[in-house]
């Protein structure tokens, strides 16, 4: 059971990254994010929201390891932080960050708790 959940951690990574790389203008509007007079914001967008998760998805499932998962698991911990600090800070939209922030919570608690302690 560990093993899949790994898994669809993972691959949801790779697909939340797919929706930044490939679809950059359509993820910064649900991000409430606005265009300038350049293109660098689509182009981070490709680079920070979409090829970093893409990879970095790739790279759990080719390593396949508890300890890769755990560091998975890290990434999405320091983003639900971010989250959190943002709802007290910044005030976004409230129901929007509460909920992407819970799906980067509860994904970081899965993958380090089932992951940390692990041998290979």
């Amino acid at each position: 059971m560990v093993t899949a959940f790994n898994v669809i951690a993972a691959v949801l990574t790779i697909g939340f990254g797919l929706f930044g790389f490939l679809a950059p203008a359509w993820t910064a509007a649900s991000l409430d994010l606005a265009p300038t007079n350049s293109t660098m914001g689509l182009s981070e967008m490709r680079a920070s929201v979409g090829g970093l998760f893409v990879v970095t998805g790739i790279a759990v499932l080719w390593l396949n390891a508890p300890m890769a998962y755990a560091m998975l698991g890290v990434v999405y911990a320091g983003a639900a932080l971010g989250r959190f600090v943002s709802v007290f800070v910044d005030h976004p939209p409230l129901a929007k960050a509460v909920t992407f922030g819970g799906i980067e919570l509860v994904l970081a608690v899965w993958l380090i708790a089932a992951n940390i302690n692990k041998t290979p």
